[in-house]
C-alpha cells in the first residue's frame, strides 16, 4: 500500500488570511470599489501579491470574502426568550453590519458585478448567504422547542420556508439600509417582527407612536 501523498507548499496561514481581509475593508473605506487593487490590498497587508493570488482569483472574490467574515464575526442570533425579541435583535444587529462604510461599499459593488458574472454570484451565494441562514435554522428550532412554531414534518417543506423567511428578512433590511438609505431602529424592527410574524393584518395596527391617520382634504 502506497503511503499518503503529502501536501506541497506551505500551509494557509490564518494570520494572513485575517491582514488581508483586514486590509480590504480598510482599502474599500479610504479608496472606494473602483479604486482597490490587489496590489494595494497586498501592500497594506504586509503580504506578498503572490500570496493574495494562491488564495483569491481577483477583486471580486476577495471583496466578497471580506464582507462575509464581517456578517460570521457579527452577526448572532440572540436567545431572548421568545421569537419575536429574538428577530428584532437579529434585524438590528443585521441592519448596523450593513451600515458599516466597507460593507455598505463592497455588498453594493459585488451584486451589480454578480449580475454578469455568474461566478461570483455562486461566491456570494455560498460565502455570504447560505452561511447566514443558519440563522434562520437556528431560531426556527428554538422556537419549536418553547412551542412557539410548529416542527414541519416534511424536509422540503422545512427548507423552503427557512429559504422565504431568510430572503424575507435579509431583502427588507437589505432595501431599508442601502437602496431606500431609512433607519432601521427599534420601531421600525418591532413593526417588521410583527407583520413577519402574525401578517399583514396585525403589521397594520402597529402604527408608529403619536402617528395620526392620513387627513382626506
Amino acid at each position: 500500500m502506497n503511503p499518503p501523498a503529502r501536501r506541497t507548499g506551505r500551509p494557509r496561514s490564518a494570520e494572513a488570511d485575517r491582514a488581508i481581509l483586514d486590509a480590504t475593508r480598510a482599502a474599500l473605506v479610504e479608496l472606494g470599489w473602483s479604486k482597490v487593487s490587489m496590489g494595494d490590498v497586498a501592500a497594506r497587508a504586509g503580504v506578498a501579491k503572490t500570496t493574495l493570488y494562491r488564495r483569491w482569483a481577483n477583486k471580486n472574490e476577495l471583496v466578497v470574502d471580506a464582507v462575509a467574515a464581517v456578517f460570521d464575526e457579527g452577526l448572532e442570533l440572540p436567545d431572548l426568550g421568545c421569537l419575536q425579541a429574538d428577530i428584532e435583535a437579529v434585524v438590528l444587529s443585521f441592519a448596523r453590519l450593513l451600515a458599516l462604510p466597507e460593507t455598505r461599499t463592497a455588498l453594493m459593488a459585488v451584486v451589480a458585478e454578480s449580475t454578469r458574472d455568474p461566478a461570483l454570484r455562486d461566491r456570494i451565494r455560498t460565502a455570504i448567504v447560505d452561511r447566514q441562514k443558519r440563522l434562520v435554522l437556528v431560531g426556527r428550532e428554538r422556537a419549536q422547542e418553547r412551542g412557539e412554531l410548529p416542527r414541519e414534518q416534511d424536509p422540503e417543506t422545512a427548507a423552503r420556508t427557512a429559504d422565504l423567511i431568510f430572503d424575507m428578512i435579509a431583502g427588507a433590511v437589505v432595501h431599508r439600509v442601502l437602496v431606500s438609505a431609512e433607519p432601521v431602529d427599534t420601531e421600525w424592527a418591532r413593526g417588521f417582527t410583527a407583520l413577519l410574524l402574525h401578517g399583514l393584518a396585525a403589521g397594520l395596527t402597529l402604527a408608529p407612536s403619536g402617528a395620526r391617520p392620513p387627513r382626506n382634504d
